[in-house]
């Protein structure tokens, strides 16, 4: 398996932080925790209100831009926030088929510009 040397920095450091014993141990626990949340996301089912994170590089807005535009139907408020000279953060307010705010949710983790996916359902 190969990585991109930023990647592994950051497992390193997660490794050593966390307190796992190798970079085997972390990978397992990534995975895991990649399998529960696709287990809960299939689950999803009938009509449920959530919030979804995204952040990204204030030159890679274009994902977003499409995305929101895709899902329009479930979105409800969406709100655009520089924090900081190169950094941005979006917050979407769903409501909607659960199907269908798991697969915005999928389509977000999906691209390469996002740096990061969060799902909370209210």
């Amino acid at each position: 398996m190969s990585l991109p040397e930023q990647m592994v920095k950051a497992m390193d450091e997660i490794q050593e932080s966390v307190g796992f014993s190798g970079r085997s141990e972390l990978v397992r626990a990534a995975i895991r925790l990649l399998l529960e949340d696709t287990h809960e996301k299939s689950a999803m089912k009938g009509r449920i209100s959530a919030v979804i994170v995204v952040s990204h590089g204030k030159d890679d807005e274009e994902p977003v831009t499409r995305l929101k535009h895709r899902f329009e139907d479930i979105v409800k408020t969406h709100v655009h926030c520089k924090t900081s000279h190169e950094d941005c953060v979006e917050v979407f307010v769903l409501s909607g088929e659960g199907q269908q705010i798991a697969s915005m949710t999928k389509e977000f983790q999906k691209e390469r510009k996002i740096r990061s996916v969060k799902l909370l359902q209210t």
